[in-house]
């Protein structure tokens, strides 16, 4: 290990963050067919196994007493499926780097998923140029996140607030398509209109196999995500829900390479077919990995607090708010609070009597007594509390958080 910061608390938010950027990096990079940012995810690559090396180093020495490394353990199990996770990116930045190909209506597809990749350049008198990120709360405002910045030839990775925004600046982002025209606005940047499926007709069962790899994406990101809201709440409901969105995974790959074996058999190019069957492979292992983390709930092992405390520091929160009776939240469908444009959360889950909706659609409405959970930045997690008809009250001292009802002063 070298003299940099080896906090175990920060080394493990910032592995979090980085896999889950090389995941966007690297769907990004296949929108839109950059190999420069599929690059980028292969340097991520190298970062990162520094990082899992220095942060299993930590974990051995931390451990002084027999008892205490069965609770480390898990952290060690943590580590090793965000690796994982990373791993998995860098198999889907390979598409565009060793130009397997995918059909074009997989981009067209792509541009309509739940969270998509978008890019802008920062124009001359636009409301973005010259001003700090922090500022412009695009999260919030857009329900877009920036993942990178290209300035130049040079790349910018770890984007933080303070960051000062130029013209001819190209920001890669992620997050909800209806925040895009937004988006475009805030940058000055003409319209844009998405891919679109070429107009001379495609094979049934290739369209049947992009449409499954569409909703394997949405549901490998998803599963990750109730994983991490599994370990910091300690949920054994949504670990099972994990489960259960992986064993819908592999039977969803099943499928797909049914139908791209048999697209192949008729007259068309079949070289776009083996980026379609590399993608599935890495959203299934995705899955796998999110699975691998719920484990420790399932199996009701010690759960080292530094978990808790780490993945809660990540650049994107994951939240419980319950709706409360008479909010705005309540009685409201999920399209009409449109809490991915703003506050900017993307809804994870819904907890009604005891059972879970994963990933719930637009029409879903909310009843008060529903638990949400959800995943966005930190600065909206007031915003979030608000529409669910309460109050967020942080105690400096601890550093812990409360929801108040919100008439309470």
């Amino acid at each position: 290990m070298d003299d940099r910061n080896r906090n175990l608390r920060t080394m493990l938010s910032e592995a979090k963050d980085t896999s889950e950027l090389m995941v966007d990096l690297a769907y990004a990079a296949l929108y839109f067919g950059d190999p420069d940012m599929a690059d980028e995810v292969a340097e991520l690559e190298e970062q990162m196994s520094d990082l899992v090396h220095d942060m299993r180093a930590v974990c051995i020495l931390a451990v002084r007493a027999p008892r205490e490394a069965e609770s480390m353990s898990s952290v060690l199990q943590v580590i090793s499926a965000i690796e994982g996770i990373a791993n998995g990116a860098v198999d889907i930045a390979r598409i565009v780097t060793h130009n397997l190909g995918i059909p074009r209506e997989l981009v067209a597809d792509l541009s309509v998923a739940e969270e998509v990749s978008h890019r802008v350049m920062v124009r001359d008198g636009s409301h973005m140029a010259h001003r700090p990120l922090a500022a412009l709360e695009l999260p919030v405002a857009t329900g877009m996140r920036v993942m990178a910045i290209r300035r130049d030839r040079e790349w910018n990775i770890d984007v933080d607030g303070d960051c000062v925004l130029v013209p001819g600046d190209v920001l890669f982002l992620e997050g909800s398509p209806a925040g895009i025209p937004r988006l475009r606005e805030l940058a000055n940047a003409p319209l844009w209109e998405p891919a679109s499926p070429p107009e001379d007709g495609t094979v049934d069962d290739l369209d049947r196999a992009v449409d499954v790899l569409v909703e394997m994406k949405n549901i490998s990101e998803v599963a990750v995500g109730l994983a991490y809201s599994a370990l910091v709440f300690r949920d054994a409901g949504l670990a099972a829900e994990v489960r259960h969105l992986e064993d819908r995974l592999d039977e969803m790959k099943d499928r797909l390479e049914l139908w791209v074996l048999r697209a192949a058999a008729d007259d068309i190019d079949p070289s776009p077919l083996r980026g379609l069957l590399h993608l599935s492979q890495a959203a299934e292992f995705i899955g796998d990995q999110a699975q691998s983390m719920v484990w420790i709930v399932e199996q009701e092992e010690d759960i080292h607090p530094i978990l808790n405390i780490a993945l809660g520091d990540s650049d994107e929160v994951v939240v419980k708010v319950p709706v409360a009776q008479g909010s705005m939240a309540d009685g409201a469908a999920l399209a009409e609070l449109r809490l991915d444009m703003e506050p900017g959360y993307h809804v994870l889950a819904v907890r009604r009597d005891q059972r879970y909706l994963y990933r719930p659609r637009g029409h879903v409405r909310l009843e008060a007594g529903d638990e949400i959970i959800a995943a966005g930045p930190d600065e909206g997690r007031q915003h979030l509390a608000e529409r669910c008809g309460w109050r967020l009250r942080h105690d400096e001292e601890t550093g812990e958080s409360e929801l108040l009802p919100a008439e309470r002063v």
